[in-house]
């Protein structure tokens, strides 16, 4: 007579592995749900958002992230980047080497051009700009 091989334990080497990992995909799904419904992470305001269109005086619009958008400057914003880097530039004292190409992944710049600004934002490297900046967050001077 033939020796059987031992019958193995389904449930130990299966069905117990299989809940586990169901149980920790499932735990995960949930975290993410109740993180993301909990609190927004954009801690942005708009011009649109607070009802008003125009960009005046003193009106401060972005996130308040100071981590991120460490880095300052200020002058007259204008349509248009510089040499193909940016979406519009920012004109500054000192003339055309002080230009910044800026984009923005938070603020609509549209909203400001021709305006007297104070931004803040993240320093990225280029190659056609003095200085290109992603802008989060303008203060309207003038």
């Amino acid at each position: 007579m033939e020796a059987q091989p031992p019958q193995t334990n389904i449930l130990k080497e299966v069905l117990l592995p299989s809940v586990i990992i169901l149980a920790i995909i499932l735990s995960g799904i949930g975290t993410g749900w109740k993180l993301a419904r909990g609190k927004s992470l954009n801690n942005t305001t708009s011009i649109s958002e607070t009802g008003n269109t125009k960009a005046e005086k003193g009106k401060e619009v972005g996130s308040t992230d100071t981590k991120t958008f460490k880095d300052e400057a200020e002058g007259t914003i204008e349509e248009g980047g510089v040499n193909g880097e940016g979406t519009h530039k920012l004109l500054r004292e000192g003339g055309a080497s002080q230009t910044a190409a800026l984009t923005s992944s938070v603020v609509d710049l549209d909203e400001f051009a021709g305006k007297k600004v104070h931004i803040w934002g993240e320093t990225f490297n280029s190659t056609k700009a003095a200085w290109l900046m992603d802008v989060g967050k303008i203060k309207v001077v003038e």
